[in-house]
């Protein structure tokens, strides 16, 4: 008799690793769940529907959840989205990226433009840029952009953090799983 072979254990980044996640984030309280996607994306009616619509079968479930409440966000939430944006504590986006000072001192320079232009932080997804373009890639993105209306602009943005989300959710889910491995 043939025995099956014993399945690897999971890592990480592993379907089975995410499923682990997910069961996690499915069963979490609804306030805890709630939080935990408030750090995905800081609409809290978007981790509300996200946290009620639990839960998921499966993480593209669970992703397209997401993008289906990231599309129906109100003028409101993505304001609120991006007003939590700008408090996360980090430099702007694209300064720890290698490069030189003249580079960073026209990102700052673009980075102050984009937001007296639009009255909030600039967002875009960097998910599959090299590190070694990053700071070149913001700085080309933010003066592309500083010539959008800003209707354009706005729906640029809600774009760039739906995108963001995504990541963050992908993220959320497996550093679930990682603590209960």
């Amino acid at each position: 008799m043939a025995r099956s072979p014993i399945p690897p254990p999971a890592t990480p980044d592993s379907p089975d690793a995410h499923a682990a996640g997910l069961r996690r984030l499915n069963v979490a309280s609804p306030g805890a769940a709630e939080e935990a996607l408030l750090a995905c994306c800081g609409s809290r009616r978007w981790a509300i529907r996200i946290a009620a619509h639990r839960p998921y079968p499966d993480v593209g479930s669970l992703l397209a959840a997401a993008s289906e409440a990231s599309y129906d966000m109100s003028h409101r939430d993505l304001t609120e989205a991006l007003a939590d944006e700008s408090c996360m504590p980090q430099p702007l986006l694209g300064m720890r990226a290698p490069g030189s000072n003249a580079a960073r001192t026209a990102l700052r320079a673009a980075h102050a433009a984009y937001e007296a232009r639009f009255g909030h932080v600039f967002v875009v997804c960097l998910d599959d840029c090299p590190p070694d373009e990053m700071l070149d890639t913001v700085l080309a993105s933010i003066r592309a952009r500083l010539s959008n209306d800003p209707d354009e602009e706005r729906s640029t943005t809600a774009e760039e953090l739906r995108r963001i989300s995504q990541s963050r959710l992908t993220h959320l889910v497996a550093s679930h799983a990682s603590a209960t491995t």
